[in-house]
Protein backbone atom coordinates (compact mmCIF):
# COMPACT_ATOMS: atom_id res chain seq x y z
CA UNK A 1 0.00 0.00 0.00
CA UNK A 2 2.93 2.18 0.82
CA UNK A 3 4.50 1.61 -2.85
CA UNK A 4 0.97 2.18 -4.50
CA UNK A 5 1.22 5.84 -2.83
CA UNK A 6 4.49 6.83 -3.81
CA UNK A 7 3.76 5.49 -7.18
CA UNK A 8 0.79 7.42 -7.27
CA UNK A 9 2.74 10.58 -6.55
CA UNK A 10 5.58 9.98 -8.83
CA UNK A 11 2.83 9.77 -11.79
CA UNK A 12 0.72 13.19 -10.78
CA UNK A 13 4.46 14.79 -10.48
CA UNK A 14 5.27 13.67 -13.95
CA UNK A 15 1.98 14.39 -15.26
CA UNK A 16 1.59 18.06 -13.84
CA UNK A 17 5.17 18.69 -15.19
CA UNK A 18 4.05 17.40 -18.90
CA UNK A 19 1.20 19.84 -18.77
CA UNK A 20 3.01 23.00 -17.61
CA UNK A 21 6.16 21.55 -20.38
CA UNK A 22 2.97 21.69 -23.03
CA UNK A 23 1.59 25.00 -22.01
CA UNK A 24 5.19 26.73 -22.34
CA UNK A 25 5.39 24.72 -26.05
CA UNK A 26 2.33 26.58 -26.82
CA UNK A 27 3.19 29.83 -25.59
CA UNK A 28 6.16 29.78 -27.54
CA UNK A 29 4.39 28.62 -30.51
CA UNK A 30 1.96 31.54 -30.25
CA UNK A 31 4.82 33.73 -30.31
CA UNK A 32 6.08 32.93 -32.49
CA UNK A 33 3.45 32.69 -35.23
CA UNK A 34 1.70 36.61 -34.19
CA UNK A 35 5.07 38.03 -35.45
CA UNK A 36 4.11 35.97 -38.67
CA UNK A 37 0.17 37.35 -39.00
CA UNK A 38 1.66 41.01 -38.24
CA UNK A 39 3.45 41.36 -41.29
CA UNK A 40 1.07 39.59 -43.30
CA UNK A 41 -1.57 42.20 -42.42
CA UNK A 42 1.38 44.92 -42.43
CA UNK A 43 2.08 43.98 -46.01
CA UNK A 44 -1.62 43.59 -47.12
CA UNK A 45 -1.68 47.89 -46.11
CA UNK A 46 0.99 48.04 -48.07
CA UNK A 47 -0.12 46.76 -50.99
CA UNK A 48 -3.74 48.48 -50.64
CA UNK A 49 -1.50 52.12 -50.46
CA UNK A 50 0.17 51.39 -53.76
CA UNK A 51 -2.89 50.49 -55.67
CA UNK A 52 -5.28 52.70 -54.28
CA UNK A 53 -7.49 55.11 -56.25
CA UNK A 54 -6.52 59.06 -55.96
CA UNK A 55 -9.40 61.53 -55.54
CA UNK A 56 -10.09 64.18 -58.27
CA UNK A 57 -7.70 67.44 -57.75
CA UNK A 58 -7.92 70.65 -60.06
CA UNK A 59 -4.36 73.17 -60.54
CA UNK A 60 -2.05 75.00 -62.67
CA UNK A 61 -0.01 73.75 -65.26
CA UNK A 62 3.57 73.96 -64.55
CA UNK A 63 5.15 72.22 -67.19
CA UNK A 64 4.08 69.65 -70.25
CA UNK A 65 5.75 67.24 -72.54
CA UNK A 66 4.15 64.73 -75.05
CA UNK A 67 5.57 61.41 -76.08
CA UNK A 68 4.15 58.25 -77.08
CA UNK A 69 0.64 59.13 -77.77
CA UNK A 70 0.71 60.46 -74.60
CA UNK A 71 0.86 64.27 -72.49
CA UNK A 72 2.64 64.60 -69.14
CA UNK A 73 1.82 67.74 -66.78
CA UNK A 74 3.50 68.64 -63.94
CA UNK A 75 0.18 70.57 -61.88
CA UNK A 76 0.42 72.78 -59.00
CA UNK A 77 -2.68 72.04 -56.77
CA UNK A 78 -3.74 74.12 -53.70
CA UNK A 79 -1.24 71.91 -50.83
CA UNK A 80 1.31 70.59 -53.61
CA UNK A 81 2.90 69.62 -56.73
CA UNK A 82 2.16 66.56 -58.93
CA UNK A 83 2.83 65.16 -61.92
CA UNK A 84 0.06 63.51 -64.08
CA UNK A 85 -0.15 61.53 -67.37
CA UNK A 86 -3.16 60.72 -69.83
CA UNK A 87 -3.87 60.15 -73.54
CA UNK A 88 -2.13 63.24 -75.79
CA UNK A 89 -4.07 65.92 -75.53
CA UNK A 90 -3.59 69.68 -76.07
CA UNK A 91 -2.21 71.95 -73.08
CA UNK A 92 -0.55 74.85 -72.03
CA UNK A 93 1.89 76.29 -68.99
CA UNK A 94 -0.83 78.46 -67.15
CA UNK A 95 -3.35 76.16 -67.97
CA UNK A 96 -6.33 75.42 -65.13
CA UNK A 97 -6.86 71.70 -65.39
CA UNK A 98 -8.98 69.08 -63.83
CA UNK A 99 -7.49 65.65 -62.75
CA UNK A 100 -10.19 63.02 -62.23
CA UNK A 101 -9.56 60.08 -60.18
CA UNK A 102 -7.14 57.70 -61.07
CA UNK A 103 -4.69 55.33 -60.05
CA UNK A 104 -1.09 56.50 -58.84
CA UNK A 105 1.60 55.07 -59.80
CA UNK A 106 5.04 55.19 -57.64
CA UNK A 107 8.39 55.19 -58.78
CA UNK A 108 7.34 54.92 -62.73
CA UNK A 109 10.06 55.35 -64.55
CA UNK A 110 9.25 56.67 -68.51
CA UNK A 111 11.35 54.98 -70.70
CA UNK A 112 10.36 57.02 -73.60
CA UNK A 113 11.13 60.60 -71.71
CA UNK A 114 13.80 58.37 -69.72
CA UNK A 115 12.65 59.88 -66.66
CA UNK A 116 11.64 58.69 -63.39
CA UNK A 117 8.97 60.15 -61.08
CA UNK A 118 8.42 59.60 -57.71
CA UNK A 119 4.56 59.42 -58.07
CA UNK A 120 3.01 59.88 -61.75
CA UNK A 121 -1.05 59.84 -61.82
CA UNK A 122 -2.37 58.35 -64.78
CA UNK A 123 -5.49 58.87 -65.75
CA UNK A 124 -8.13 58.11 -68.48
CA UNK A 125 -8.39 62.03 -69.40
CA UNK A 126 -7.25 65.48 -68.14
CA UNK A 127 -9.59 68.45 -68.24
CA UNK A 128 -8.35 71.71 -69.46
CA UNK A 129 -11.89 73.61 -69.71
CA UNK A 130 -11.68 77.45 -70.23
CA UNK A 131 -10.48 80.15 -68.60
CA UNK A 132 -13.53 81.14 -67.46
CA UNK A 133 -15.53 78.11 -66.26
CA UNK A 134 -15.33 77.94 -61.80
CA UNK A 135 -13.02 74.55 -61.42
CA UNK A 136 -15.16 73.76 -58.20
CA UNK A 137 -18.52 74.41 -60.49
CA UNK A 138 -17.79 71.33 -62.78
CA UNK A 139 -17.08 68.18 -61.08
CA UNK A 140 -18.21 66.46 -63.61
CA UNK A 141 -16.41 67.64 -66.91
CA UNK A 142 -16.45 64.32 -68.57
CA UNK A 143 -20.14 63.99 -68.67
CA UNK A 144 -20.98 67.19 -69.61
CA UNK A 145 -18.48 67.46 -72.52
CA UNK A 146 -21.03 65.16 -74.47
CA UNK A 147 -23.52 68.08 -75.62
CA UNK A 148 -24.69 68.59 -79.33
CA UNK A 149 -22.53 71.84 -79.70
CA UNK A 150 -19.41 69.58 -79.46
CA UNK A 151 -20.84 66.06 -81.12
CA UNK A 152 -20.49 67.23 -84.38
CA UNK A 153 -16.19 67.26 -83.73
CA UNK A 154 -16.27 63.93 -82.20
CA UNK A 155 -18.28 62.16 -84.86
CA UNK A 156 -16.81 63.71 -88.21
CA UNK A 157 -13.73 61.54 -89.90
CA UNK A 158 -10.66 62.85 -88.89
CA UNK A 159 -8.39 64.35 -91.56
CA UNK A 160 -4.76 63.04 -90.76
CA UNK A 161 -1.50 62.69 -92.46
CA UNK A 162 -0.54 58.85 -91.75
CA UNK A 163 0.85 56.34 -92.98
CA UNK A 164 -0.69 52.94 -93.31
CA UNK A 165 0.81 50.94 -95.53
CA UNK A 166 2.28 48.95 -92.66
CA UNK A 167 -1.42 47.60 -91.97
CA UNK A 168 -2.15 44.13 -92.90
CA UNK A 169 -5.62 42.81 -93.14
CA UNK A 170 -6.74 41.06 -90.41
CA UNK A 171 -6.75 37.24 -90.44
CA UNK A 172 -10.60 36.65 -91.29
CA UNK A 173 -11.44 40.24 -91.17
CA UNK A 174 -12.10 42.78 -92.98
CA UNK A 175 -11.33 46.46 -94.30
CA UNK A 176 -12.78 49.69 -92.89
CA UNK A 177 -14.11 50.16 -96.85
CA UNK A 178 -15.05 46.57 -96.43
CA UNK A 179 -17.02 47.07 -93.28
CA UNK A 180 -18.84 50.10 -95.24
CA UNK A 181 -19.71 48.39 -98.12
CA UNK A 182 -21.14 45.20 -96.42
CA UNK A 183 -22.38 47.16 -93.33
CA UNK A 184 -26.14 45.48 -93.97
CA UNK A 185 -24.62 41.65 -94.13
CA UNK A 186 -22.53 42.25 -91.42
CA UNK A 187 -24.55 44.37 -89.01
CA UNK A 188 -24.86 42.35 -85.31
CA UNK A 189 -22.19 40.00 -86.02
CA UNK A 190 -19.07 39.89 -84.54
CA UNK A 191 -16.36 41.05 -87.12
CA UNK A 192 -12.74 41.80 -86.66
CA UNK A 193 -10.63 44.30 -88.03
CA UNK A 194 -7.00 45.96 -87.58
CA UNK A 195 -6.55 49.75 -88.30
CA UNK A 196 -4.65 52.82 -86.85
CA UNK A 197 -6.13 55.00 -83.96
CA UNK A 198 -6.31 58.52 -85.59
CA UNK A 199 -8.51 59.93 -82.39
CA UNK A 200 -9.24 59.12 -79.16
CA UNK A 201 -11.67 60.90 -76.83
CA UNK A 202 -11.62 59.99 -73.31
CA UNK A 203 -14.44 59.37 -70.82
CA UNK A 204 -17.58 60.52 -73.02
CA UNK A 205 -21.07 59.02 -71.71
CA UNK A 206 -18.87 56.43 -69.33
CA UNK A 207 -16.81 55.22 -72.38
CA UNK A 208 -13.86 56.04 -74.84
CA UNK A 209 -14.96 57.29 -78.08
CA UNK A 210 -11.66 56.23 -80.82
CA UNK A 211 -11.72 56.64 -84.79
CA UNK A 212 -10.01 54.40 -86.71
CA UNK A 213 -8.38 54.27 -90.53
CA UNK A 214 -6.32 51.42 -92.26
CA UNK A 215 -5.97 53.33 -95.61
CA UNK A 216 -9.38 52.15 -97.14
CA UNK A 217 -12.38 53.89 -98.40
CA UNK A 218 -12.94 57.22 -99.35
CA UNK A 219 -15.08 60.50 -97.32
CA UNK A 220 -17.71 58.54 -95.69
CA UNK A 221 -16.26 55.09 -96.04
CA UNK A 222 -12.75 55.40 -94.01
CA UNK A 223 -13.44 56.32 -91.04
CA UNK A 224 -14.92 53.77 -88.81
CA UNK A 225 -16.06 54.69 -85.02
CA UNK A 226 -15.48 52.28 -82.09
CA UNK A 227 -16.43 52.67 -78.01
CA UNK A 228 -14.01 50.82 -75.99
CA UNK A 229 -12.92 50.49 -72.26
CA UNK A 230 -9.88 49.90 -73.81
CA UNK A 231 -6.99 52.71 -73.97
CA UNK A 232 -5.23 53.61 -76.68
CA UNK A 233 -2.83 56.43 -78.22
CA UNK A 234 -3.02 58.41 -81.73
CA UNK A 235 -1.21 56.35 -83.86
CA UNK A 236 -1.08 53.08 -82.85
CA UNK A 237 -2.10 49.81 -84.92
CA UNK A 238 -4.93 48.21 -83.06
CA UNK A 239 -6.80 44.58 -83.52
CA UNK A 240 -10.15 45.40 -83.00
CA UNK A 241 -13.29 42.80 -82.16
CA UNK A 242 -16.73 43.85 -81.66
CA UNK A 243 -20.50 43.56 -82.71
CA UNK A 244 -21.46 45.90 -85.43
CA UNK A 245 -24.16 48.18 -85.16
CA UNK A 246 -26.40 50.32 -87.31
CA UNK A 247 -28.03 53.48 -86.90
CA UNK A 248 -27.35 53.85 -83.49
CA UNK A 249 -28.61 57.33 -81.63
CA UNK A 250 -27.05 58.59 -78.80
CA UNK A 251 -28.56 61.24 -78.00
CA UNK A 252 -26.49 64.72 -77.71
CA UNK A 253 -26.14 64.63 -81.42
CA UNK A 254 -24.23 61.51 -81.33
CA UNK A 255 -25.51 59.63 -84.47
CA UNK A 256 -23.83 57.12 -86.23
CA UNK A 257 -24.63 54.96 -89.24
CA UNK A 258 -21.84 52.13 -88.44
CA UNK A 259 -20.34 51.99 -85.00
CA UNK A 260 -19.01 49.26 -82.76
CA UNK A 261 -19.92 49.39 -79.14
CA UNK A 262 -17.82 47.90 -76.28
CA UNK A 263 -14.77 47.27 -78.66
CA UNK A 264 -12.22 44.58 -77.67
CA UNK A 265 -9.13 46.47 -78.46
CA UNK A 266 -5.40 45.00 -78.52
CA UNK A 267 -2.41 47.44 -79.43
CA UNK A 268 0.18 45.99 -81.39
Amino acid sequence: MKYLHLLLVVLLATTLGACKDQKAHNKDQVSTIAPQTTVTQSSAEETDAHTGMTPQVSGTVLESMDTAGYTYVKVKTDDKEIWAAAPQFKVAVGDAVIIPAGMVMPNYHSNTLNRDFKELYFVSNIIAPNAAMDLNAHENIPQQAATSANASDHIKAVAVDMDFSSIIKADHGYTIAEIFAKQDDLATKEITLRAKVVKFSPNIMKTNWVHLQDGSGADGTNDLTITTKEIAAVGDTVLVKGILDLNQDFGYGYKYAVIIQNAKVAVE
